[in-house]
């Protein structure tokens, strides 16, 4: 258990430890040890005068329970992307949003609500460095993400901007309570720029950025840029990119 940062020393073989939800859910060969980071006791969610920071130990329940501020359309995505996981509410208790993204799963609707809001991940490193990266590209690929040697996630700083935009939200499963097979999230910020997140479709998050709402067309050729499109159970790729392309479409429509 983690008590201070001197405490946190990952070996070979050790891995941080969160709610937990993923390093217990299966076998992890290789894995010698745990270090706890719940004991540090950071605060689940700070605010501050230009963002929102969640602790990477925030529990799902936690975020949801964030208040809105009058000025924050794009708070909503909060709670949706919340019942996007496959999880009872029993998980939300002990899951935090830092695993989910570091898990790096590509439907982690941590990860999509994160990347979505142009969120940057704050890393801990060894002998108290720190570092920043978009958590758009913090994720790399399926179970892959930019962390190295020693380090950590420690936090997730939301722009208050980013809060600010509105958004629109489509998302598709092959049964009710399934995993997503695509997660489509646009937001429209105030100095007219439209940003459009694509997840779940795709191995790692995909953003497509315009400096004011695309029409059909410049969409469209966006889109056609987006290679591979993710193949699992939950989804042939085919169809991951045709509902994510209608997705796109009724998005524009809808923020335009």
């Amino acid at each position: 258990m983690a008590r201070t940062r001197d405490d946190i020393v990952l070996g070979e073989g050790v891995r941080a430890l969160g709610g937990g939800t993923w390093l217990f859910s299966e076998p992890q060969p290789g894995v010698t040890g745990l270090v706890d980071l719940t004991g540090l006791g950071w605060p689940a969610v700070v605010r501050t005068d230009d963002a929102l920071v969640v602790a990477a130990t925030c529990t799902i329940r936690d975020l949801t329970r964030v208040p809105a501020e009058p000025d924050w359309p794009a708070h909503r995505l909060f709670r949706l992307c919340a019942d996007s996981l496959l999880a009872s509410f029993k998980i939300w208790n002990v899951a935090t949003v830092g695993g989910n993204i570091a898990t790096a799963l590509p439907a982690g609707a941590m990860t999509s609500l994160m990347s979505a809001l142009d969120a940057t991940a704050v890393i801990w490193g060894p002998e108290h460095t720190e570092r920043r990266i978009p958590v758009a590209e913090f994720v790399r690929g399926v179970r892959s993400t930019d962390l190295r040697a020693g380090e950590i996630l420690r936090a997730i700083e939301v722009p208050s901007a980013a809060l600010r935009s509105r958004v629109a939200f489509r998302r598709i499963a092959l049964s009710n309570l399934g995993r997503s097979g695509s997660l489509v999230i646009g937001r429209a910020a105030g100095d007219g720029s439209f940003v459009v997140t694509i997840t779940a479709a795709t191995p790692r998050p995909i953003q497509l950025r315009f400096t004011a709402a695309p029409t059909a067309g410049e969409l469209e050729h966006a889109l056609d840029g987006i290679d591979p499109w993710y193949d699992d159970p939950h989804g042939a790729p085919d169809w991951r990119e045709a509902v994510t392309r209608l997705f796109a479409e009724e998005i524009r429509e809808e923020l335009a």
